[in-house]
């Protein structure tokens, strides 16, 4: 995501966010336009009695049609998942920023572990070192795989999808 392609408007809005994931050997810049739903309507959609664009706002459905690659609507996406998701927030005595922990939970019993910590663009080199550091005194080995979570999930998913619904031709009986 280039974040000069937004429009100005939703870069002010507090739903949404620019987010830089620095792994060893690179980086990926995102965003995501966040909003509220309750477990319900998300059971009620994953089973098919309530359309998927009914879980979003007025403002991330049309940040999804603004930037989705074209002729691909929002009511021809297939739900993917579960994934169960534990999440914590934590201050450490011995760091100075707030760091998450995220563990996702796959069907198959994979999982994927990520601990991150937060900072303005212009302090990113300087806290990547201190983040790496801390993280090598907590025993925390930096040269494990690296790949983005939500890639992974999407390949995850994608892998067990019945062939039509890959190609996003569902066939019917």
């Amino acid at each position: 995501m280039d974040p000069f392609t937004i429009d100005p408007d939703l870069r002010r809005s507090s739903d949404f966010k620019v987010e830089v994931d620095v792994m060893p050997g690179g980086f990926v810049c995102s965003a995501s336009c966040k909003g509220v739903c309750s477990g319900e309507e998300v059971l009620n959609v994953s089973s098919g009695a309530r359309a998927l664009r009914k879980l979003f706002s007025k403002t991330q459905r049309a940040f999804y049609d603004a930037h989705a690659p074209a002729g691909i609507s929002m009511d021809k996406l297939v739900v993917l998942g579960p994934t169960f998701l534990l999440k914590a927030k934590h201050q450490p005595k011995d760091f100075e920023r707030p760091i998450t922990v995220e563990m996702w939970l796959y069907p198959d019993g994979s999982r994927i572990l990520e601990i991150s910590t937060k900072c303005l663009p212009k302090d990113t080199f300087q806290v990547v070192a201190e983040f790496k550091a801390y993280l090598a005194a907590q025993g925390i080995a930096l040269g494990a795989d690296q790949t983005p979570k939500t890639k992974t999930a999407l390949e995850f998913y994608i892998a067990r999808l019945d062939p039509d619904e890959r190609t996003g031709h569902v066939t019917t009986a």
